[in-house]
């Protein structure tokens, strides 16, 4: 991997947030939870990770990437890059994957930046789209998704957003895989060097397995947004949105 995302501090609050798919609302509301949490908790050093998914599927993809470009949360924050901040990314540069894209919740990214999409239902006007894209992303925008990492380790934990390949040493990690990755990592009980915490594969409540910690509740369709507490040496808590 190239993208040398490492801290050794193990002795902070961590606050991880799986996908929010377009859920503008749903991140205000984790963003008071993370503030009510720390009053009730007390103050200390803490750091909030975004697993990625920012975009597609829900309502509000331009509002929750204007809320995260600025850094809503009163922590320090570092935002992890997901799949579809890839598709979003490589239809601004090349509009060859519409289709796949559109199947996989573009229409509503493109809707919330105040695109017609009647023309893409029917599979045409790609090309004028991709133009009025690039015209409508604002340029914080776009620097927030170039500043995205692949994946953060921190202390006994690594952060990607879909997950890792079994029996290959976590800082050899292929970038596609911590992206995109599903089966063979979901099915496999590989004892990592580090536990892992991803999204990716949306389930009803988080999955807390012996090597993984899975924090994608599927927001845009449940309206449930899952945030993980680890507190440095300590354990863990789950905070929900519903």
């Amino acid at each position: 991997m190239t993208d040398q995302s490492e801290i050794f501090i193990d002795d902070i609050r961590l606050y991880i947030i799986g996908d929010i798919h377009g859920r503008s609302d749903l991140l205000d509301r984790i963003v008071d939870e993370i503030r009510r949490d720390i009053k009730e908790h007390g103050y200390c050093e803490c750091l909030t990770i975004t697993l990625g998914d920012y975009v597609d599927r829900g309502p509000d993809s331009r509002g929750v990437l204007d809320r995260l470009s600025r850094n809503p949360f009163p922590t320090s924050y570092v935002a992890l890059k997901g799949n579809h901040e890839v598709l979003f990314e490589s239809f601004l540069h090349d509009c060859s994957g519409a289709n796949f894209w559109r199947q996989q919740g573009g229409l509503e990214t493109l809707h919330s930046y105040g695109i017609a999409v009647n023309e893409l239902m029917r599979g045409k006007g790609v090309e004028e789209a991709a133009r009025a894209l690039r015209a409508a992303v604002p340029k914080e925008h776009l620097a927030f998704l170039s500043s995205l990492k692949n994946y953060l380790s921190i202390g006994r934990y690594f952060l990607c957003h879909a997950g890792v390949r079994p029996d290959v040493p976590l800082d050899q990690q292929n970038i596609d895989d911590l992206l995109w990755i599903r089966d063979e990592f979901l099915n496999s009980d590989f004892a990592y060097e580090k536990m892992v915490i991803h999204g990716h594969s949306a389930h009803e409540w988080p999955e807390v397995k012996s090597n993984r910690i899975n924090i994608d509740t599927g927001a845009f369709a449940t309206g449930r947004l899952t945030c993980l507490v680890i507190e440095g040496r300590g354990g863990g808590r789950f905070l929900f949105t519903a």
